[in-house]
């Protein structure tokens, strides 16, 4: 942290994150709402996790994906909640540098990747859509592992970068994060340094992972709408759609929230909106993702019955 274009100034070692701290009368609420989703969050992902690796009728690349989805969404969810949970409880709210640049490290990079795999996904249902004949050459084990486990490293090593150029700078004061976690322009905008370099750093890998996979699942999701609008009959018309409606809304509102807090300027007014945007894709997104994804998916309402039938009743 040290720079020695700052002289004798003092380098902080801690913030504080302002959160929501502002509205002391819903502190109690905000912990008890913000424990339940955690908690949702979990089990939904994790039985998500269980049902894909357990039952053989998911061993399909749509599941795998889904349940790389789910891994994701438990560590994702990991890297923030329990920290908002502990500063509405004990009134805590201070967090050191270097445990803010690991919250902003693994933050960043799952939100990387899970931009990345659901463009992979997109591409998963255009094959299935628009190349049936050609999907399973495509999408075999190998891709399947190579997809995941390119977005994984991607999204690892490319936050590694902001990461490394974070750990770089200086921090002389005020040290109060306008933010319920440790996020990159709030973070950089509290530094000694000139914040441009930097804000323009974020804009950049901004467009990488989120505007990039954006218009790539775009290009998917022409690609499929007009096949499935070749279809003759409204029941296959129906069914098409339905495989990959979920994926639609789930991408558009993650990648929206994203790009809207990334890449416009964080002004005043913009501030308030931004933090709650946050929310959306940092809460609400892992929370909703296994009903919107999965458990209304009649194949994994049927694995979810056969594996209460064998709790329960023991094997057949």
């Amino acid at each position: 942290m040290a720079n020695p274009e700052h002289g004798n100034q003092t380098s902080i070692t801690e913030f504080i994150l302002l959160g929501f701290g502002d509205l002391p009368e819903l502190q109690i609420p905000l912990f008890l709402l913000f424990l339940v989703i955690y908690i949702a969050t979990m089990a939904g992902n994790l039985l998500i996790i269980v049902l894909v690796v357990a039952d053989r009728h998911l061993h399909t690349p749509m599941y795998f994906f889904l349940g790389n989805l789910s891994c994701l969404e438990t560590c994702y969810t990991s890297s923030i909640l329990p920290r908002m949970l502990v500063g509405p409880l004990t009134g805590d709210r201070t967090i050191s540098f270097s445990g803010c640049l690991t919250q902003y490290y693994f933050f960043g990079s799952l939100v990387a990747i899970e931009s990345l795999l659901l463009s992979v996904m997109s591409y998963d249902r255009y094959l299935a859509i628009c190349n049936p004949m050609h999907y399973a050459s495509h999408m075999n084990e190998r891709s399947c592992l190579q997809l995941a486990g390119g977005s994984w490293i991607c999204g690892f090593l490319g936050n590694s970068i902001t990461t490394f150029f974070i750990s770089q700078l200086m921090f002389c004061g005020p040290n109060g994060i306008d933010h319920f976690f440790c996020d990159l322009i709030p973070l950089v905008k509290l530094s000694c340094n000139d914040p441009q370099h930097m804000e323009m750093v974020a804009v950049a890998l901004s467009l990488i992972f989120s505007l990039v996979p954006f218009l790539l699942t775009l290009m998917s999701y022409i690609c499929i709408i007009s096949t499935i609008l070749r279809i003759p009959s409204s029941t296959g018309r129906q069914k098409a759609f339905s495989t990959c409606s979920s994926h639609l809304i789930v991408v558009s509102i993650f990648l929206g929230t994203l790009l809207i807090v990334y890449t416009f300027p964080t002004t005043n007014i913009l501030s308030d909106l931004k933090k709650v945007l946050s929310l959306i894709y940092t809460v609400l997104t892992p929370l909703v993702n296994p009903l919107i994804y999965s458990l209304r998916n009649k194949e994994v309402q049927e694995a979810l019955r056969k594996a209460f039938r064998k709790f329960m009743f023991g094997p057949c």
